[in-house]
């Protein structure tokens, strides 16, 4: 598989269009043990990498200055 399929492959997948019966679906799922662990595990991450509220404050306005610069000019 070259590069330029898994790419249009990756893209595909990234901006389906979800049916609302598919997301009250998922919704409705209940979480596993292993992923209610993962999230729990992102957060301490999260909490010790950004201990106060400043340092995620800072940390939300940064990644977010990043994510604009990476959007695609707003067409009128």
């Amino acid at each position: 598989m070259t590069a330029n399929t898994v790419a249009d492959l990756v893209r595909e997948l990234l901006e389906r269009q979800v049916s609302p019966e598919e997301l009250q679906q998922a919704l409705q799922r209940p979480m596993s043990e292993d992923e209610r662990e993962e999230i729990l595990a992102l957060v301490r991450w999260f909490r010790r990498r950004y201990p106060t509220g400043a340092d995620r404050l800072a940390y939300v306005r940064r990644a977010y200055a990043r994510w604009k610069r990476t959007q695609p000019p707003v067409k009128p």
